[in-house]
């Protein structure tokens, strides 16, 4: 049966008002030691900083059952600026405006259904809107639309590969005290998908926590560090009530990894059920192993990953940048319902300062993709990306990134090929 909830919708302007207390402590502490505090927007714009970035994207998509192909063509300018801190609170705020040079792709807003998706839609929005204050020692706390990264973004993450990127309404805080020990706990009252504010999935109402704890191991020449989580994950969405239940889940896991020299192993085990508004029944399991070598830019990795599934529900991460996971084709960004097994393999080489060139990388993946539950094989998958930056131009990255599927029991062949020139001020 699914869990009751913990607890009601708490009400965040508790939390502004508690970190007004903050930011009101601030100027009295110089008034107690007799000196004139500066000004406000001394302090605020003394230390200010532009946040500017632009993307232009290029986007090809194949796929067997579809006549046409997707060739999109976007571009997407984000802007915004942080101020210095006052009194121990710094403000954010940044906005995305994307916009389509094209329209032969189906963007999941553009309604050309003829096309493969690019999901890339027509966004102009609020990208985060956030108060971050560290009067707490050893603390920092994060209030309003901010981006969220937990680890590799295996389960929580920005979903950055997209034009429109993924951020939360939430409070957020973070703690060292603990020598060694990081503790993240945060409530999230609103998801904001990536799809934008005019897509009916583009918003999740939400009454969830993501608590997530690191532990590094202190040891000197093995690099070891013990991870645990807890994601209770409660969502609601009027225009898709059945896919908001559906997501809502609670996870609890844990992960280890270890590093000496060049060499370096990985895993990770979390178990799934339903939570908060689900109504469903089931009981699945994540697990990974992963290991390689990395020197000298070289990197070499093997890995094997397993998203469990019962036959109908399958371990979801609704809040991951799961295109980072399970192949660059995007086709297993929803897990089926038997499961999936993803056995893979890594080659990579990165070099700093070649010739004209501040930056060269290059790096290749084979998926073997299959059900964790039943015989069925699901296909192979061959991916590369290639990073490029010049001297001359240091603000500039070029990226390539080539994605092909080769189906046996799963839908169909895909073929993707993304080129792109990101700019960063």
């Amino acid at each position: 049966m699914p869990s009751k909830k913990i607890s009601t919708k708490r009400n965040l302007k508790l939390s502004i008002a508690v970190l007004s207390v903050f930011i009101a402590g601030g100027p009295q502490a110089f008034a107690q030691e007799g000196a004139k505090p500066p000004s406000v927007v001394d302090q605020a714009l003394g230390d200010a900083k532009i946040l500017l970035d632009a993307r232009l994207r290029y986007s090809h998509a194949d796929f067997g059952t579809f006549a046409q192909n997707a060739n999109g063509v976007t571009y997407r300018f984000r802007a915004g600026f942080e101020t210095g801190a006052v009194a121990n609170t710094k403000f954010l705020i940044d906005f995305d405006h994307v916009r389509a040079l094209n329209d032969d792709f189906n963007s999941t807003l553009n309604g050309n259904t003829q096309f493969p998706v690019v999901a890339d839609p027509n966004v102009t929005e609020l990208n985060r809107l956030q108060l971050t204050n560290t009067s707490l020692d050893s603390t920092k706390i994060t209030l309003g639309r901010q981006r969220i990264i937990h680890d590799d973004a295996r389960f929580i993450g920005n979903v950055g590969w997209r034009q429109n990127e993924q951020t939360f309404d939430a409070l957020r805080i973070e703690n060292t005290s603990i020598e060694n020990l990081k503790i993240d706990i945060s409530y999230v009252d609103q998801v904001n998908r990536i799809f934008g504010d005019d897509s009916p999935q583009g918003r999740f109402e939400s009454d969830s926590y993501l608590i997530n704890a690191k532990y590094t191991l202190p040891t000197s020449s093995l690099k070891a560090s013990i991870r645990g989580f807890a994601y209770l994950l409660d969502f609601e969405n009027a225009n898709i009530p059945a896919v908001a239940a559906r997501l809502s889940t609670q996870t609890y896991g844990f992960a280890v990894s270890l590093a000496q020299g060049p060499l370096f192993l990985d895993g990770a085990f979390a178990n799934q059920t339903p939570f908060g508004s689900s109504t469903l029944s089931y009981d699945t399991n994540y697990y990974t192993a992963s290991g390689g070598f990395k020197k000298n830019g070289f990197i070499l990795k093997g890995g094997y990953e397993v998203l469990g599934g019962d036959g109908a529900f399958g371990f979801v991460t609704p809040l991951a940048t799961a295109h980072k996971f399970n192949g660059f084709a995007d086709l297993f960004l929803g897990t089926p319902g038997v499961g999936l097994e993803d056995i893979y393999v890594q080659a990579g080489v990165t070099k700093k300062n070649v010739g004209p060139f501040s930056l060269l990388a290059l790096n290749g993946f084979y998926h073997r993709f299959s059900a964790e539950e039943g015989d069925a094989k699901f296909g192979d998958e061959i991916d590369f990306v290639f990073v490029m930056k010049t001297k001359h131009s240091k603000r500039l990255k070029y990226l390539v990134k080539y994605a092909n599927f080769q189906s046996d029991e799963f839908g169909q062949d895909v073929e993707r090929l993304t080129v792109e020139a990101n700019f960063t001020f």
